[in-house]
């Protein structure tokens, strides 16, 4: 694993457990601010749509000045977001801020700042990975690395605020910023400017539709899964204790061990990773369609977030490969973005298609993986990197 990328994956690590932490304490909370289902709801549907706007701006910064402006910039609204998020809190617990005040402090500091900041160091992270590697199985590990530190981060963000309630409530988010501050002096210490070739790279926009179709898909297929969950295991399992936060458990260490273990242990190239990934998360949808009970459904979610984790890799990979040294920055925003996106479309989907019918979200993935696996079919050009100095 290349020096550089390593003080970025401690970061995405840390400031993804944070987001995980901030989102689990936020719903408690909503009933200390008096908020509404709705309002709540806002407040995770801005942090989406901030990730998915600002990534490719991130990336375009990236590509003009440098990884450290964008960590700057990036990593202090991940400070602001958080430090906002917990005064909004206080004050309105005090009554200083009226309750709707205080929904416009949420929505703003934990919605739109922090969603904007957390874009930023995914965003570096990919980048740093496409220009610290110098041949196609490094540039897909590395990429894999990034997707297994912020799976981590994801698993253990819970975890922490679990230790951290038992003393209170409010510490977690007050831990929050703090954490948050400690992440940014240490990156912007050890983060040093990563020298990039000049060579020339032809692309031709219209080969990258079939690679980013893909991996649209695959997040949207994750996007509705993650949300039907919720739904499956308050009607399957009814009074099974844990069941969800079991669910959710599967799909994250699939994810970690896909992008963490097996992508570095089969060194298979990009499209390979698509091609296989995305079948493994159609077979995964199908045996979730027919889980009776938590155990089963477990091991289906695992079974598509291993494929899932896959593939999503691969397409990392592939949309790295595609370009060189200068564009690995705005590539990289766009890759952030994607994803960013199916968890602005995904849930509202999701919805929708229970009403109508309870399996329907479960298909509806399914399809958008069989829908990925033929697109990844359809033969790509890349860029070979070569070693740079």
């Amino acid at each position: 694993m290349p020096r550089s990328l390593t003080p970025l994956l401690a970061a995405l690590l840390v400031i993804y457990s944070l987001h995980q932490l901030l989102t689990s304490v936020v719903a408690p909370l909503a009933r200390e601010l008096s908020l509404t289902t709705t309002q709540l709801s806002l407040v995770f549907t801005a942090a989406s749509v901030a990730t998915t706007l600002a990534s490719p701006l991130w990336g375009l910064l990236l590509d003009a000045a440098g990884v450290r402006p964008v960590l700057v910039a990036g990593l202090a609204l991940c400070v602001a977001g958080p430090a906002g998020f917990a005064a909004a809190v206080a004050f309105a617990v005090d009554e200083t801020l009226t309750p709707d005040l205080a929904f416009v402090m949420v929505l703003v500091f934990r919605g739109l700042l922090f969603g904007a900041g957390l874009a930023s160091v995914l965003v570096a992270a990919l980048a740093v990975a496409g220009l610290s590697t110098h041949s196609v199985v490094e540039r897909t590990r590395a990429i894999g690395f990034v997707g297994a530190a912020q799976g981590l981060g994801i698993v253990l963000g819970p975890v922490v605020v679990g230790v951290l309630a038992v003393a209170s409530l409010w510490l977690p988010l007050y831990v929050a910023p703090v954490v948050a501050l400690l992440v940014a002096v240490l990156v912007l210490v050890t983060v040093k400017p990563v020298e990039r070739s000049q060579e020339p790279v032809q692309v031709r926009p219209l080969e990258l539709v079939p690679a980013f179709g893909a991996g649209f898909l695959l997040y949207l297929s994750l996007a509705i899964l993650q949300t039907v969950v919720v739904y499956l295991a308050a009607d399957r399992v009814r009074g099974t204790s844990g069941a969800l936060e079991g669910l959710l458990f599967a799909s994250g260490i699939g994810l970690l061990l896909a992008q963490g273990l097996l992508v570095p242990l089969l060194k298979w190239s990009p499209a390979r990773l698509v091609r296989i990934g995305s079948p493994v998360a159609v077979a995964g949808c199908a045996l979730l369609a027919v889980s009776p009970s938590s155990a089963l459904m477990s091991l289906a979610f695992l079974v598509v977030s291993l494929g899932i984790g896959l593939a999503i890799t691969g397409f990392g990979a592939t949309a790295s490969l595609w370009v060189g040294s200068g564009r690995q920055g705005l590539m990289a925003g766009l890759v952030t973005a994607t994803g960013g996106l199916t968890f602005i479309i995904g849930p509202m989907l999701s919805a929708l298609l229970y009403e109508v019918e309870p399996i329907a979200p479960v298909i509806a993935a399914g399809l958008a993986a069989a829908l990925a696996t033929g697109l990844s079919l359809v033969p790509a050009a890349q860029h070979v990197p070569r070693p740079v100095g």
